[in-house]
This record gives structure tokens, C-alpha cells and sequence, in this order.
């Protein structure tokens, strides 16, 4: 009885709530029709409206954010700033930095950061005080008093003074040093009355003695105890470097495991250089075998900036790097060899010159180049454009060996004198800037009938025979200078064999270029030097002892990182550190300065 009415009281509940469920499913169902299905169809027919407003939205938050940029790029710039460590490749290899010594790229470079001289080359190319703080010249001009800038100090402290700067010329004077500048030096005595004051006494006048106080100061405490035998093979040269110059000589490291790479040289700025401390954070000089090992080596980051390449790399990542082109007082000529047989006739010589189209010499090359037509520079006192030597005038070639009687053949086309062809050998690097303009020059000449033999060499050979003068003719670069003195080059006595360098190569003679030539270089004043060099110009126009074409320029590749670098003109390739202690490598976000207050 008790468990019927058990089960009857549980179906009763299970119904109930079977009931509830049911009621309660209807209530929702109802409650979703009338909250959200009827409203959702009243939202459809308001969407324009809806996504109206959205885009708007968006649109605002999108005009917000680009705001926010444009006002954060106006205000900040990214701009140079001090600090790190700029890594310079250089073909070549490390031997000697001694200022008496250093020759090769490298060398040149550590020599010319780390020494400092009594005068520099600024940016411009123009001689300005280095170590010294002005210079004066007495009325005969053949006294210099050098006065030195005041707590000048080398890289150990000491102080700089006149007995260091007699020390580093008399040592080039003396023979048992070796020095490539001694011939440059002799006659020229040298005293110090103070501490800071320095005379030089010359035999005769000369223009051009300033532009030799370039020449990097040694320091006499240190070396003074070297016997000048012994000097060019010190461990100071290499190993223990202490100058005055933007760098302090760190260390040298040999690369064992790369043998493309020679050495690597570690430079710290010298926080007391009179100009400031240099605002690298290191100069690092890495010294590599060939181009290509150091072109490699800059595609992968392993150093910042190249030097010492003669061609421009064909896959340089132009966003990212950028080739500055520095034209350097050089010349590049064809040197006529004026006592060969063929060549010894200067009507011969004038009709090579006059049979060279030179603009269609230059456009081998590729880059613009500055052009030459005269033993003097453009921006040199003296140069006058009256003397400039004629380019391009064929038919007058033509017609200059119609009538000395040499003949074309009608089966070669060369010409010909009593069986004799019109035949010379012209001597060259085998570079590809010489390669492209000797083959340019050969073409011409053989179009006009002349039969040219073009022979290109190593450096190495090439400098043998330019040593020797082993050559019918040689194109060839020369070093002209800040100074317009040429006599190296022209004057009659520097292509006998007797002279101590026969820098004259096309061995030229001419007692009125010699006079004047003499005369030039004993005048400093522009005016009386100009008239003077008119004689010379005169003569080297009508004898046509060469075939002048450009001035050779200086290639230095960087990554946009570098600023500081902006030369306008260079004597020598180490002339680029001008304003070395102003280059920054890094570039961080800075504010613009509000100009407007």
C-alpha cells in the first residue's frame, strides 16, 4: 500500500515538472522572438547607419595614428652621433708607418692617422697649419720661422717641441737612415732657438719648401736613442707607434686563419688632440691581399668603407653604400720617349697629339674626369689656357705626315718611310682604366696609319722599367702637387741617367723650358711666378713631349652610415683624413631644434 502511493506521488511530480519544462521553454522562446529576432531585423534595416558610424570609427583611429607618426618624424630625425668603430679596408700590406718610411696604401694610412705635421692639406686641398700655428718668411725667401701651437702633446703624454721636429729632419738628411725623402731635404739646415719655435735655413729660394712640412713629426724622446742605421728597422715602426696625430696606435693582429687578410691594426682616438678628440669609438684598418678578397669582405659587413680599388664593383649595393670620387693633382700622359728613333721628331709627336680625339679617349673610363692639356693643373698658378694643347684636329695629323713623306700602304694602311713602318711600343699598367684608354688611343693612332704595340704590365714590372726608362713610350700617372713646381718632371737634368729619381720620362731637353722652370720655382708671389712658368708652357706646346689627357681620381666606397667625408680635392690618397677626427659611423634618432623661438 505505503509503495503505490509512493509511485503515484513520484509520476505526480515527474509530470509537474515535465509541465514546468514545457512552460518554460514557451516563456523563452517568446522572450528570444520579442528581444532579439524582432530587433535584430529592426538593426538590419538601420545598417547603413550603423556601418556608417563604424567606418567613421575607423577611419578617425587611422587619421590618428599617421598624426602621430607624422609628428614623431618631424621631431625626430635620424642623424650622426659619436661613438663606434669604423672598419677600413685597404689593399695592400702593413710594414711601416714611420712617416720616413711609409710608401705602400696601407702604411700611408696608419702613418697619417696616427702622425700629425707641421702643415696639412684641409678638405679643399688648400696647405693649412697642422702642429703649427703660423709660419714666416723672411724677404730673400730662404728662411722659415715655424712657430708651434702651444701644449701640443703625443699619445704618452709628453709634450711636442722644436726638438722633436729637428730631430725627424735632420734623421731624413741623414744618409744612414734611408729615407725616400732625403733628396728633398739636403741643403736645408734646421735649428730650434726655443722650445716652440723652429728655423729653416735654405740655400736659394724655393717656393714649394712649405708644401714639405707635411711630412709627420717623430718624437726625439722616444727615438733619439736609436741610431738612424737602426731606425727603419725598429720595433717603433710597427709594433710601439707614438705620434701626435687624431689616433693612438693600439695593436696589430695577424690574421692566421684568412690568409687574404695581412693584418688588422686597432687605432683609439687620443682624447687630447688639439682639434678635439676624434668621435669614433676606434678606426680599425683590416689589409687585404687583392680587390676582390676586400669587395667580398665589404658585401658581408666585415669592414665599412674600401680603399686602394681600381675599378668600381659592378654588384655594389647602391641603398646601401655610396662611392665618393675625389680628383687628386695628377696628371696621366702618354710620356713620348723624345730621344727614340721614331719619336725624336717633334713634328711626329705633334701629329700623335693632334690625331687623339680625347673626349672619346675619357668617355672608356666611364666616370667624368677632370682633363688635362698642360704640364700645370687648372687650379695651379701659372696655368693658361693660351698653351692649352689642341685635341682632335685629324685632318692636320694627316696632313703634318703626308708631308714628311710617310706613306699609307694601300694593302695595311700603315704608314711607311724608306721601307721603314711607322711603328713604336707604348708601355702600360694592366689595370682597366689604362687598359680601356691605351686601347682607345691605339685605335685612333691606327686609323690615322700608326701602328702602336701596346704592352700592359704588372705594377711591379711596369715600375722596373719606368725606373729604367725601358720604353719607347709610356702612359703613365705623376703626382704633380698642392705647388705648381714641376721641374721633377720637365726640367732636362731629372731624365739623365745620373739624376737620382729621372722623373723626367719622356726625357725632354730644352734650355728655355729649363730657364724657366728655374726661375719659377725661386718666385712665391702668383703674379711674377705666372709670368715666369709662360716660357716653359710655350716651349712644352711646341716640342709636344707628351700627350697630356686627365687627372686620376681617388675612389673611396662606404656604407650611408660614414659622414665626416666630404674632400673636394686630394694630393695623395691619405689626404682623405683631413677632417678624420669630425667622422661619425653611427646614426641615432635625434630631435629637430625648434627654429621657430
Amino acid at each position: 500500500m505505503q509503495l503505490r502511493r509512493f509511485r503515484l506521488r513520484f509520476r505526480r511530480n515527474i509530470r509537474k515538472r515535465q509541465r514546468q519544462a514545457n512552460d518554460f521553454s514557451a516563456v523563452a522562446e517568446d522572450s528570444l522572438d520579442r528581444y532579439i529576432v524582432r530587433r535584430l531585423v529592426r538593426l538590419l534595416q538601420v545598417r547603413r547607419f550603423l556601418f556608417g558610424w563604424i567606418g567613421l570609427l575607423l577611419l578617425v583611429s587611422f587619421a590618428s595614428v599617421m598624426q602621430i607618426r607624422s609628428l614623431s618624424s618631424h621631431h625626430l630625425v635620424l642623424a650622426p652621433s659619436e661613438g663606434g668603430i669604423l672598419r677600413e679596408g685597404v689593399v695592400g700590406t702593413f710594414t711601416n708607418a714611420n712617416p720616413l718610411y711609409a710608401q705602400t696604401e696601407v702604411d700611408l694610412s696608419v702613418s697619417k692617422l696616427v702622425f700629425a705635421g707641421l702643415l696639412k692639406y684641409n678638405s679643399s686641398g688648400i696647405l693649412s697649419p697642422d702642429l703649427a700655428e703660423k709660419y714666416e718668411v723672411n724677404s730673400s725667401e730662404t728662411e722659415y720661422t715655424v712657430y708651434l701651437k702651444n701644449d701640443i702633446k703625443w699619445h704618452d703624454g709628453e709634450l711636442v717641441t722644436a726638438k722633436d721636429v729637428v730631430y725627424t729632419f735632420q734623421t731624413i738628411q741623414n744618409p744612414e737612415a734611408k729615407s725616400y725623402l732625403n733628396s728633398s731635404w739636403r741643403g736645408v739646415t734646421i735649428s730650434a732657438p726655443n722650445d716652440r719655435t723652429i728655423l729653416f735655413k735654405l740655400t736659394s729660394a724655393l717656393s714649394a719648401f712649405p708644401h714639405s712640412l707635411t711630412t709627420g713629426i717623430l718624437p726625439e724622446h722616444i727615438l733619439a736613442k736609436t741610431s738612424p742605421a737602426q731606425l727603419r728597422s725598429s720595433k717603433f715602426n710597427n709594433e710601439t707607434l707614438v705620434g701626435s696625430g687624431p689616433f693612438k696606435f693600439q695593436s696589430i693582429e695577424l690574421d692566421l686563419k684568412n690568409q687574404e687578410v695581412n693584418s688588422r691594426l686597432v687605432l683609439e682616438p687620443f682624447s687630447e688632440y688639439y682639434e678635439g678628440p676624434p668621435k669614433l669609438e676606434r678606426f680599425v684598418i683590416r689589409a687585404y691581399q687583392n680587390e676582390t678578397t676586400l669587395n667580398d669582405a665589404f658585401k658581408v659587413n666585415d669592414v665599412d668603407t674600401m680603399v686602394g680599388l681600381k675599378t668600381t664593383p659592378e654588384d655594389l649595393d647602391a641603398e646601401n653604400s655610396e662611392i665618393y670620387r675625389v680628383s687628386l693633382s695628377s696628371q696621366v700622359m702618354v710620356f713620348f720617349k723624345n730621344d727614340q728613333e721614331v719619336l725624336k721628331d717633334p713634328l711626329i709627336r705633334k701629329a700623335l697629339v693632334l690625331a687623339v680625339d680625347k673626349k672619346e679617349v675619357l668617355s672608356q673610363l666611364g666616370h667624368p674626369v677632370l682633363p688635362i692639356d698642360e704640364p700645370l693643373l687648372r687650379q695651379q698658378i701659372g696655368y693658361d689656357k693660351t698653351f692649352a694643347q689642341p685635341s682632335n684636329m685629324k685632318t692636320e695629323a694627316s696632313e703634318i705626315l703626308d708631308t714628311l713623306d710617310w706613306k699609307r700602304s694601300s694593302s695595311t694602311g700603315i704608314r711607311s718611310k724608306e721601307g721603314k713602318p711607322l711603328k713604336f711600343k707604348m708601355l702600360s699598367a694592366t689595370n682597366p682604366e689604362f687598359t680601356a684608354v691605351s686601347a682607345s688611343i691605339q685605335k685612333q693612332w691606327r686609323d690615322m696609319g700608326i701602328e702602336v704595340e701596346v704592352n700592359l704590365q704588372s705594377d711591379e714590372d711596369l715600375q722596373a722599367n719606368v725606373n729604367t726608362h725601358n720604353y719607347d713610350s709610356l702612359m703613365y700617372g705623376i703626382s704633380v702637387g698642392a705647388d705648381p713646381d714641376v721641374y721633377a718632371y720637365w726640367h732636362g737634368t731629372q731624365g739623365d741617367i745620373r739624376s737620382e729619381t729621372r722623373l723626367n720620362l719622356s726625357e725632354y731637353k730644352s734650355t728655355i723650358a729649363d730657364k724657366s722652370l728655374e726661375a719659377g720655382r725661386t718666385r712665391s708671389d702668383a703674379t711674377n711666378r705666372a709670368i715666369k712658368y709662360r716660357l716653359f708652357l710655350e716651349a712644352w706646346q711646341k716640342d709636344y713631349p707628351a700627350l697630356a689627357l686627365y687627372q686620376q681620381q681617388f675612389m673611396y666606397v662606404a656604407g650611408n652610415n660614414l659622414s665626416g667625408f666630404n674632400n673636394k680635392l686630394m694630393h695623395t690618397s691619405s689626404d682623405r683624413y683631413a677632417d678624420v677626427h669630425n667622422w661619425t659611423i653611427k646614426k641615432t634618432p635625434q630631435k629637430i631644434a625648434n627654429t621657430n623661438n
